[in-house]
């Protein structure tokens, strides 16, 4: 390949592997800690693949798949973007102890505004740090308020009906795109997260942009890109994840059969990003970056079983704590 990799291009790889290895020893239920790296042992990271991460799995089961909730096109779009603009499971959580099963016929922005209005004076937070979320200009005091009055202009516009025509993630990127107060990153994010939902039935494999973290976590990887673009980087890590796990000696677990998609190898650049702070402390990036923000504790919890869309066809066991081959996935990563 044109593009010149750095020693951190090899870290990215052990990451994948060790990060993936974690998850799957924590979901069959032995006790922690489930790493021997001091790395991952103190600073937070996202698991491997970006579909079983916590928020992903609450957006996934309670959100849009939960059988009590309509699959009707408006209704899924309605609840995912609601869900996903807050991003949090505490302010979801809190809505529907206060309003019910939230959706479009039943709690329209006007109502949730109320609640959100009152909490937001009582002190709670009601974003995710996840995501950085420039207010969109609806002329409302509180941002909230303009994440409310964002969503409404997308329902009154009939966004739901044209995301369901796209014919491409990409054209449903650029619909997302085209309103106030979303970027290139959040569109692509909200793309994906639709595409998880049965509004949608696009590959994840087609259509990928790089957010700034990713940006800089490939700048660490390569001192040449060659003059590829960081999208094609990340398709090319994608088609060649193979033969890169290969020539390393590195075992990677998978996720019960899916390979990583360009969304997971997007994120984990982004997480190569913050691990290289510690690990590679001499190569910088482009963002100037030093400190990793968020630190590490250990759950007590008992994971769940996992759900992803059944068009994935992944076959997870529905026993956790004992399956060979689950087991024999987990050790073969260590």
């Amino acid at each position: 390949m044109a593009m010149k990799p750095t020693e951190v291009f090899d870290t990215y790889w052990w990451f994948a592997a060790e990060r993936q290895a974690l998850y799957l020893r924590r979901l069959t239920g032995r006790a922690g800690p489930w790493t021997t790296d001091p790395v991952l042992l103190t600073y937070r990271f996202t698991n491997a693949y970006r579909a079983s991460d916590r928020v992903s799995q609450f957006l996934i089961n309670e959100v849009q798949y939960s059988e009590h909730r309509s699959q009707a096109p408006a209704e899924l779009f309605y609840r995912t973007i609601l869900f996903k603009i807050f991003n949090r499971i505490d302010t979801w959580s809190l809505l529907e102890r206060k309003l019910g099963p939230l959706s479009w016929q039943a709690t329209p922005p006007a109502m949730i505004a109320k609640v959100m209005d009152e909490a937001f004076g009582a002190g709670h937070r009601l974003y995710s740090a996840a995501y950085i979320m420039p207010s969109p200009p609806f002329g409302y005091k509180r941002k909230h308020e303009n994440h409310l009055a964002l969503i409404g202009r997308m329902m009154d516009d009939g966004l739901p009906g044209r995301i369901v025509s796209a014919r491409s993630l990409g054209e449903v990127f650029e619909l997302l795109l085209s309103y106030p107060g979303i970027g290139r990153f959040l569109a692509f994010q909200y793309a994906i997260d639709l595409n998880y939902s049965a509004l949608l039935d696009f590959s994840e494999g087609e259509f990928v942009v790089a957010g700034p973290g990713a940006i800089d976590g490939i700048s660490k990887c390569f001192s040449d890109l060659g003059g590829a673009g960081p999208e094609e980087v990340i398709f090319w890590v994608m088609e060649n994840q193979d033969r890169e796990f290969s020539r390393r000696g590195i075992e990677f677990p998978g996720l019960f059969g899916r390979p990583l998609m360009p969304i997971d190898c997007q994120n984990l650049f982004c997480e190569i990003s913050k691990y290289a702070r510690v690990a590679h402390p001499d190569i910088k990036g482009v963002s100037g970056r030093t400190r990793i923000k968020q630190s590490y504790r250990e759950s007590l919890n008992p994971m769940p079983r996992p759900r992803f869309p059944s068009r994935w066809g992944l076959s997870v066991p529905e026993d956790l704590t004992t399956p060979r081959d689950l087991v024999a996935m987990m050790e073969d990563a260590c």
